[in-house]
């Protein structure tokens, strides 16, 4: 397989100007399996320029319909490369191929999407006092930079780059360093699709090196990020110097609620995937769960037999469910809130060790009675950790919820409709599922509140907000 190495600036490959290479570790065999370019300003400059080229010299003006063919086209080259972009993403931060597959696919109906938007991306017209005509437009902002984090790269890539582009736009991509590989294969396949050279960008490298260069230059008229919440109030302060837009999607502590009306069963059966999917790696992580007492018992019982049967292992094999942390240090910093637990006196249900002496790995743990005061009850772990609790009063019960200073995500269990509506009026997240574990879908907008974020990923809100409206009006 041939692996893509080199930063992707003006339409090709290169090398980065200081020549720095970032090595890219296996995190199922802690082997290191090649090294990446790493940009710097200089190299974050040169890619700005060539954006902002592009950009003036006809992606803003190029008509929708063709802009759409394009994004189809991407859509198509995904799906015919998806087995190389899912290996590439399975050997560089260990996730399972059945679900590096699953989100490639993700990557292209999010190019399909959006390239079906354009056409149908409207303004208004509006009635106005005086008489004469008055209406909107929506246009491009110019270049952005989209800045993607290490647990999910191409869907989240794919989910900012594609609105961006439909909007008329063009992009510079920065991926985590730990996973730059299918960022910078997505570069070269758009551009093998038809995108013009200049369109997209992907510069990896350090964020420390490059993050504030990107934020402060003043060519890009928006950044968006996915990353934590220390990072998204850095890039708010930049950010804020020249009141560039910003889109931001931080970190979460998103609640699992089963009320005792609920298919309990059911939801104890496939909630453990809702917290350890991706090892626990996700910012939509159902890691607080919060169970009515009189089922709090037989749930947590059925919640730790599901969890054992979860299959850890080589991510290269299909049947693995759980593979490794994607570095030596994240696996180190989830230990520590493991380690505090045991010091604090939490009680184990499982877990709580390494589950193979090779790899990143870690088991999957759920820890029962742990006080609301503690870190791991408190704090956004990043790993395959869940606590659980028992509940009497529902209003008690959302006091606790929304006690986080999180409020991304979170699902909710009842067969009451009633409750159902009521409780999640009232939890304060920016998406609730009901007798459900999803929290993303192409075609609704995907955010959070509080110190979760600021602004919407997917759907058609994501597009407007690559876009500035403009009112024009028309006297009679």
């Amino acid at each position: 397989m041939n692996l893509p190495t080199q930063l992707f600036i003006d339409g090709g490959f290169r090398d980065a100007k200081a020549g720095r290479r970032t090595a890219l570790t296996n995190p199922a065999t802690e082997e290191v399996f090649c090294e990446v370019a790493a940009a710097d300003v200089a190299d974050v400059n040169a890619a700005v320029e060539s954006a902002s080229r592009a950009w003036e010299s006809g992606w803003r003006d190029l008509a929708p319909g063709k802009r759409g063919e394009i994004l189809f086209n991407v859509a198509r080259v995904l799906r015919e490369n998806l087995e190389e972009l899912a290996l590439l993403e399975t050997q560089n931060i260990g996730k399972p191929i059945s679900d590096a597959r699953d989100e490639v696919g993700l990557g292209a109906r999010i190019f399909e999407f959006y390239a079906g938007g354009v056409t149908r991306f409207y303004g208004q017209t509006i009635p106005v006092a005086r008489g004469g005509f008055d209406f909107t437009l929506r246009q491009p902002m110019g270049v952005v930079a989209c800045i993607v984090p290490w647990n999910f790269p191409f869907p989240i890539a794919s989910w900012k780059v594609a609105p961006a582009l439909a909007a008329g736009n063009c992009v510079i991509l920065k991926p985590a360093s730990l996973s730059p590989l299918t960022a910078l294969k997505l570069g070269e396949l758009a551009h093998a699709a038809g995108l013009p050279p200049g369109v997209l960008q992907v510069v990896p490298g350090p964020g420390s090196a490059i993050g504030d260069a990107l934020v402060t230059h003043p060519l890009i008229r928006k950044v968006s990020l996915t990353g934590s919440t220390e990072v998204g109030r850095r890039v708010m302060e930049l950010a804020a110097r020249d009141f560039k837009r910003i889109s931001l999607e931080l970190g979460g502590k998103s609640p699992n609620i089963v009320f005792a009306d609920a298919d309990w069963q059911v939801a104890a059966d496939t909630s453990p995937m809702s917290v350890f999917a991706n090892s626990g790696q996700d910012c939509c992580a159902r890691s607080r769960m919060f169970i009515e007492r009189s089922v709090y018992e037989p749930f947590v019982e059925k919640f730790i037999a599901a969890t054992k049967q979860l299959i850890v292992g080589d991510p290269m094999k299909t049947e693995t469910q759980l593979g490794p942390m994607v570095s030596a240090s994240q696996r180190a910093s989830v230990e520590e809130f493991i380690a505090d637990a045991r010091k604090q006196g939490s009680r184990f249900g499982c877990g709580g060790g390494r589950a193979h002496p090779k790899g990143y790995y870690l088991e999957p743990t759920v820890l029962l009675g742990v006080p609301k005061t503690d870190r791991c009850w408190r704090e956004e772990i990043f790993g395959p950790v869940v606590c659980l609790t028992p509940f009497d009063d529902e209003d008690q019960m959302i006091r606790d919820v929304n006690a986080s200073p999180y409020g991304l995500s979170g699902s909710i269990w009842t067969n009451d409709l009633r409750r159902a509506l009521r409780v999640s009026r009232r939890i304060e997240s920016g998406v609730i599922s009901i007798n459900s574990h999803s929290s993303v879908h192409v075609e609704a907008p995907f955010g959070g509140l509080k110190q979760s974020g600021i602004g919407r990923d997917l759907g058609m809100t994501a597009m407007e907000g690559y876009t500035e409206l403009k009112n024009i009006y028309v006297a009679g």
